[in-house]
Formats: structure tokens, sequence, C-alpha cells
């Protein structure tokens, strides 16, 4: 398993360099603590914190795994004592409300300790990342009382939380759940019924976990309109908010599975159990959509830490692999062969993983950016923009990024050649590990789904105008940039097909809805590709920037402008194949008889 190191140069080049957090910061309501020295003690002692600690943690959290004996879990060796130490160390409060015991920082910063303690040890990250949910969801949809009893605590890490939607005959599809929250007299719901891949549902680190669970009142409108969201801790609260009595909730066991081994995935019954309406009565998924949302973009950053751990082992490991010559003739000439990294082809992988974990860096922090304008924006009018920004980008960095992120786990398994299918590099863990990504959290095809038929096509796309726009105005800024114009010409081109290519998709769905559906995933993997060039581009622009100022790291941003030429030159081609696909129609897809399929 390689030994995870935080990338802090490419963290701060993109914070500072690329998007300018310092004056982000400052345009923020109530974010004065988050000064640049401030900002960067945190993520060197998260660094430390991931690197030291977690890191060690990864495979034995995937060799051990979690164990179920009658209703309890046991984490792996270390993990309990790794989770109090994040409490001591406040992570799980950075980002929270201060009137809760919360220090207030930016949502964007706390991704930024997200992806490194994602990337050093995924199945650990579940647990807290979990929590930020539970936390996002309360604090934005509960009673004061609620956040008095269950904010303090999550915020605090002393407790923990979780997100009880699937069951085992609807994952995706809620409008057929069938949990059900029958009202007692005292205000509360027996809530009665079974979840199943619940992540973190049971484990031995916090005294007490918080579920927020969907389910039906009685007389509930059929299908998505009738489902109301409740909080059902595993623990019933004491009047001085400690943990109390058991709860009539426990888990039945827990799966079996590919990856993440480390994290418990429950099945959790609830048996009459105690719960509390959490939102107004049948509104529980528009309150279920906070939580989603933030699940949505921490599971962009398995893709973006899957290439990053991936592109760390693989590197040191093409270094000093020793295999064949190269062809232009010897370059270790000492020694019996020549290291891996010589050879076009193994460039080819580690300069993918290395395109692809910076690009997603630079997507996510983006993102992150827009989300803490949501959250803390001065003006109305700039929290609307980035409310819309942010609907547009986040199914293309959840889905997006975890297909090339497990694209890039993959490579980086590759170039170990045969002992990358050896345990002991931890490459295979890497892609087990990262292959849930793409599934958990709506797949790849509801993402798609989501981006063209509801934040396009229902928008009659103003919300990829919206993104389009900035990009124009990038470059015709920069149309006189000579250093810029190999990318900037292609850009340019890219961004007016793509609205092109939304129109014709747009003309031919009115005549048969399939069209949508039979299109989402090529047109969501075009946009991807087509957001990565632009953030290719700005990088470039900025890398090229600091070499003619003159810089003692010039090598670092050359490594900027060449990794982003790689880009443009050898990945974003595949932005036409996707093009040539979305306009093939539905009927290559939909004609074939359903018996035909199994002859």
């Amino acid at each position: 398993m390689p030994e995870y190191k935080a990338p802090l140069r490419d963290i701060k080049f993109v914070m500072n360099e690329l998007l300018n957090s310092e004056q982000h910061y400052a345009n923020l309501e109530g974010a004065e603590d988050a000064t640049p020295d401030m900002v960067d003690a945190i993520i060197a002692e998260g660094a430390k914190f991931c690197e030291q600690v977690l890191s060690p943690l990864n495979q034995v959290g995937d060799r051990e795994g979690c164990t179920w004996s009658e209703a309890s879990v046991k984490t792996p060796t270390g993990f309990k004592e790794a989770y109090q130490q994040y409490v001591e160390g406040g992570w799980p409060s950075m980002t929270a409300d201060p009137n809760y015991g919360g220090q207030g920082l930016p949502h964007s910063l706390g991704l930024v300790m997200s992806e490194m303690v994602g990337t050093a040890n995924w199945s650990f990250g579940m647990y807290p990342g979990l929590s930020h949910g539970a936390t996002n969801t309360i604090e934005e949809h509960g009673t004061e009382e609620q956040k008095q009893t269950y904010l303090t605590k999550l915020i605090s890490g002393e407790w923990t939380g979780t997100m009880c939607l699937t069951e085992s005959h609807c994952g995706s599809d809620l409008g057929t759940l069938r949990t059900k929250a029958e009202p007692n007299a005292d205000g509360t719901y027996a809530i009665t019924g079974t979840k199943i891949f619940i992540s973190a549902g049971e484990h031995d680190m916090a005294e007490n976990i918080v579920h927020i669970v969907l389910a039906r009142l009685p007389g509930a409108p059929e299908g998505t309109k009738g489902i109301s969201l409740f909080i059902v801790p595993k623990n019933l609260p004491n009047e001085d908010g400690s943990s109390g009595e058991r709860n009539a909730v426990s888990c039945g066991s827990i799966e079996h599975k590919m990856g993440i081994h480390g994290n418990a995935t429950c099945v959790m019954n609830f048996d009459g159990a105690k719960g509390w309406l959490i939102g107004p009565e049948n509104k529980g998924l528009n309150c279920m959509f906070t939580f989603m949302n933030t699940a949505r973009i921490g599971t962009a950053i398995q893709g973006l830490g899957a290439a990053e751990l991936g592109f760390q082992g693989s590197l040191a490991y093409a270094k000093d692999r020793l295999a064949m010559r190269s062809l232009s003739g010897p370059k270790n000439p000492e020694g019996i062969a020549d290291p891996i990294i010589v050879h076009p082809d193994v460039r080819r992988m580690l300069l993918t993983q290395k395109a692809v974990a910076e690009g997603a860096r630079a997507l996510i922090y983006l993102t992150a950016q827009q989300a803490d304008i949501v959250h803390s924006g001065k003006t109305e009018e700039e929290r609307k923009a980035a409310d819309e920004a942010l609907g547009f980008l986040t199914p293309i960095a959840k889905a997006f990024l975890t297909e090339i992120g497990y694209e890039a786990a993959n490579l980086g398994m590759q170039v170990f050649g045969g002992h990358g299918f050896i345990s002991e590099w931890g490459m295979e863990q890497n892609v087990r590990d990262a292959r849930i990504g793409m599934i958990y959290e709506g797949t790849t095809g509801i993402q798609a789904l989501d981006l063209l038929g509801r934040k396009v096509l229902m928008t009659q796309g103003e919300s990829l105008k919206g993104f389009t726009k900035q990009v124009h105005v990038f470059c015709k800024e920069n149309a006189d940039n000579e250093q810029l114009k190999e990318f900037l010409e292609p850009l340019a081109a890219l961004n007016k097909e793509w609205g092109e290519l939304t129109m014709k998709i747009g003309m031919t769905a009115m005549k048969n809805r399939e069209e949508v559906g039979a299109a989402s995933v090529d047109y969501l993997m075009y946009s991807g590709y087509a957001v990565f060039a632009y953030l290719w581009a700005r990088m470039a622009k900025v890398a090229l920037d600091k070499m003619v100022e003159g810089t003692s790291e010039e090598m670092f941003y050359n490594a900027k402008v060449q990794t982003a030429r790689f880009y443009f030159k050898r990945m974003l081609p595949r932005a036409r194949a996707h093009a040539e696909s979305m306009l093939a129609g539905a009927d290559s897809l939909m004609d074939m008889p359903e018996e035909a399929f199994a002859i």
C-alpha cells in the first residue's frame, strides 16, 4: 500500500492561484477566521493526521473488515482510536454553525480535509462524512429543539449520523418505499421497516448514532409526494442531552462486499422505533436532498482520491521498476534495464492519472466555492447564481469523477503489471474501493438523467448557458494570448458545440422522451470532458503567467502546462465519440424486443 502524502503544493495551487480562495473567503459572511495563515495551519495539521494516522490503517481496514455479532459491529483495529483523535482534533466541528459548537469555517475548506481523509482511508472517511450530511440536514430543516439535542452532539463528534433511504425493493426509485411512521400520542412517531446498504449504520466508534430516515405517514399520497423525513436515534436522548436507553432500531447484518471493507454496510431494522419528524409532512424527499447533495459532492471526492492514490503508488513504482530498454536508447546504461517510466505507454497511464486527479481537484474545489456562496453569500443575487451553478455542476462532479477516477485507479494497478494484482501493493484495493463510487448516491445513469433532464432541458438550457457563458468570456478575454491558443481554440469550439448538441437532443426529445435517457450518459461524459477542458485551460494560463513573471518553481508550472497539453491532445478527443453516441438516437437501444435479449 502506498504511503499517502497529501499533495499540498497542488492543493494550494488550486485554492490560492486558480480559485483565489483568500478573496473568495473575504467575500463570504462570517468567514473572517479563514485567514491565509489559519487556512495553511489547518491544512498542514490535517495532512499530518491523514498521513500518520489514517493512511496506515487503510490496508488494515481492508484486510480485517468490520465484524457483526448480536446486532453490534466492531470496526477494524485502530479505527476507534483514530476516530477519537479525529474528534479531539476538532475536525467534525470545522465547518459547522458556531451556535451549536461549530467553528464556522467555509465548507470549501472542509472539503479539502475531506479529500485528504478520503484519499488516505476512504472507509474511515465515510463515518464522519455521513455525519456531515446529517448535520447539514438538521441544520437546514430541524427545529431549534432538534438542533440543541442532535446538532450539538454531531458537531462535537460524540455522535455520528447516517442516511437511511434504500430498501430491498427500491434503490433510486424512492417513490415505492414501504417504511411506515405511525403517530404516537406524545407527538413522536413509531418507525417500522427495514433499510439496506446503510453505510456506518452500526459501529463502536461513537456512543450514539443518529439515523435520518425516510418513511410514510398513514394516508400519505403515493409516490415521492408522500414521503416524510424523521430523526431516529440509536439511543434515545436523556433530558440532559446524554445518550440514554436503547431505541427499537438494530443492525440485522452487515454486507460482504467488493471493497470499502473498513466501513460497515448495514441492514437496519426499525421495529416501532421512536422518531421525530424533521421538516414538513410529505416533504421528506425535498429535505433529504440537502443530505443527498452533500453526499454527492462527497462521493465525487472518491473519484479524486482513487486517482490520486493510484497515481502516487504507480509513480513511485514506475521510477523504481526496471524493465526493457527505452526505444530511443538506454536511459539507465549502468543498470540491467531502464525504469519503466521511460516507456511511452507507462507515461500515458501516469499522465492520465495526473490529469484526472488534478482536474478533479479543480472541479471539486470550484463546486465547493459555489456551496460556500449558497450558504454565506452576501447578496440574494449571488446566492441564487451560485445555487444554479452548484445544481448544474454536482451531477457532473459526482458521476464523471467517479467514472474517470475508477479508470485512473485501474491504470494505477496496470502500471504495476502482475504486482498490481497482488494485495500487498494496495493497488487492487484502490480499484475495489473505488468501484462503489459509480453506484451509490445515484448511479451514473441517474446523475445523467438529473443533468440532462432536470438541470438542462427543464430549464430550457439556462443552467448550461450560465456555465458556457463563463467559458466564452474566458476564451474572449484571452484571445490575444498566443501561448494559450492551443487550448483556447478547441475549448471555444467545444463550448459552442455543447449548446448545439443540447438543442438537437432537446428537439428529438420533444418527439420521443426516450431520447433523453438514450443520450444522457454520453451527454454527461461529454459535459465532464468539457468542464475539464475549461479548468485545464485556466490552470495552463495561471502556470504560463507565473513562468512569464519568473519563478523558482518552473518545473511545477511547466508540468501544469504539459499536463494540460496531454489532456487536450490525448483525453479531450474522447468527447467526439460521446457526441456521436448521444446523437445516435433511442432506436438502436429500444428496437430490440425484450425476448430477443435471451436468444
